[in-house]
């Protein structure tokens, strides 16, 4: 099999939980805490052979390091950044050269499964570039601004055939992602996912479609979602 990692972001500062939590990475879910669900899947799958954990702060570091302290693969713990791309770029620059392939996921999403998991190696093995998603269903509006906010709109409709919802794990070949992140990185751009860094770099993804809900813990009202799911 070829050797495949995964960077486990868990250094957000978790600005939308607006002062619910101290950390939501750590928060306990029907008794368990948020990082163990990703955790557990991962290890469960058999596609991964090592992680590296983006961590806040010392102190996270150590809470962090107490919930792993069961795990036998090679854990490498790396400080996350001012935001998200930065703790990305922190990650995949403190990846050994040994692992051929990485999957990015963010921790606030407990409820990926073994069979996502699963089936993203199988797609990024083959095609270097892969991300679960899921089709976009609801209807969609481009609001033209009138200066008056959201009041008095005129509104399009967008083709929602072709649009997709990324979600984590995203997953690439280690020298593809670190190259696009370096990238990233040159030219001072922004970017809000892993896929974004690929395209701009020149790079065809791979989407996977996920049925299974994938809900990231953002605010408050996702934790009782998110329990009753996990349940």
């Amino acid at each position: 099999m070829n050797k495949c990692a995964v960077i486990l972001l868990a250094a957000g500062s978790g600005r939308r939980m607006r002062g619910v939590v101290d950390d939501k990475i750590l928060m306990k879910v029907n008794g368990i805490e948020v990082f163990r669900y990703s955790l557990e899947a991962f290890i469960n799958s058999g596609c991964v052979s090592g992680f590296v954990v983006v961590y806040r702060d010392e102190a996270q570091k150590d809470a962090l390091m107490a919930l792993c302290k069961d795990v036998s693969l090679p854990l490498f713990w790396v400080q996350g950044g001012v935001e998200r791309q930065h703790s990305v770029f922190n990650g995949v620059k403190g990846l050994p050269e040994e692992f051929e392939y990485v999957m990015i996921h963010d921790c606030a999403r407990p409820l990926i499964t073994i069979q996502n998991i699963r089936e993203l190696y199988d797609a990024v093995v083959e095609d270097k570039a892969a991300v679960l998603a899921h089709r976009v269903t609801n209807t969609v509006k481009c609001v033209k601004d009138t200066g008056k906010g959201s009041r008095c709109c005129y509104a399009e409709d967008v083709d929602r055939s072709s649009l997709w919802a990324t979600e984590t794990p995203q997953a690439f070949e280690r020298k593809l992602i670190l190259d696009a992140y370096n990238n990233v990185h040159t030219n001072n751009l922004r970017i809000t996912d892993d896929v974004s860094a690929a395209s701009l770099a020149g790079h065809s993804i791979t989407f996977v479609e996920n049925n299974t809900p994938n809900p990231k813990l953002t605010t408050p009202s996702y934790l009782k979602y998110i329990e009753f799911l996990l349940r």
